[in-house]
């Protein structure tokens, strides 16, 4: 689907929420408190600004008794064959986004990855998967990035692990190639880069780390491992994330001596691939 069609369902989601609320006589602040949610969350769906998450969507089916609409409209549009059911809410939100922190442990964040080292990382965890499978998974990943290409880009703001810089993702001339294009990326001063050194120890959050600013909405939070995701709203706990990530940003290397690292780890990539 289109990302103007995809739009213009979400408007449609709001616009029927705001009309079934109404309806049932109930305010913003009302129906957030029967579906767990802030009234101003509630507006903001209404107004297309955020997009419910599916349980969200289920619960309003149930308090409005709609007969599963909302859900069946929120299933539709994360239904994106070329992402993870939990990650497609945050593909929409990095679109709306005037802020973008992120942490990655063991990997090159996905909005900076190369073609052949987002194919090696989908090669990895989907085996046996056919070439259109791949291909269409590589073309998403690369079509997220464009972003940061736009005038109006988000800030964004990487830490990545110096193991992430090590692992010969995809093979040393993979590797290599990757790590260049993290380095002209941060050259060219499109995104601010800090490594965080093997020497500062254990870092303040384990698993990958993504942090999102925006216009009119509150921060949200998302956390990832290998097979789920969750994307956090809740005040306290987003807070207790960007605590977290301060604290990264405090241990990992300035974006000069990061840049230093990062052409140094592609230098080792390129000479172990030459020796073999």
């Amino acid at each position: 689907m289109a990302n103007g069609s995809r739009q213009a369902v979400w408007e449609f989601f709001g616009t029927e929420l705001k009309r079934r609320r109404e309806e049932a006589g109930l305010t913003q602040t009302e129906l957030g408190a029967k579906v767990f949610v802030s009234g101003g969350y509630i507006g903001q769906f209404e107004q297309a600004i955020r997009k419910p998450q599916l349980d969200v969507a289920q619960r309003i089916d149930q308090v409005l008794g709609t007969d599963g609409i909302f859900e069946r409209l929120c299933r539709k549009l994360i239904d994106d064959p070329r992402y993870a059911d939990y990650f497609a809410g945050v593909v929409d939100l990095e679109q709306l986004a005037t802020t973008i922190c992120e942490f990655e442990p063991t990997v090159v964040p996905g909005l900076l990855q190369t073609p052949g080292y987002a194919r090696a990382l989908i090669l990895a965890t989907h085996p046996f998967a056919a070439d259109e499978f791949i291909a269409e998974r590589v073309t998403a990943r690369v079509e997220r990035s464009a972003i940061l290409k736009d005038a109006a880009r988000p800030r964004y703001w990487a830490i990545v692990h110096e193991g992430a810089l090590r692992t010969a993702v995809g093979g040393a001339t993979v590797a290599a190639e990757a790590l260049d294009h993290l380095a002209e990326l941060s050259r060219q001063r499109r995104v601010l880069l800090q490594v965080f050194p093997f020497e500062a120890g254990a870092p303040a959050n384990n698993g990958s780390l993504r942090l999102m600013e925006f216009n009119d909405a509150p921060p949200v939070a998302y956390t990832e491992t290998s097979f789920s995701g969750t994307l956090v709203d809740d005040p306290a706990v987003v807070k207790r994330a960007q605590g977290a990530y301060d604290l990264l940003r405090g241990a990992a290397l300035s974006p000069e001596m990061s840049l230093d690292l990062i052409e140094s780890a592609a230098e080792d990539h390129r000479r172990c691939a030459s020796s073999t």
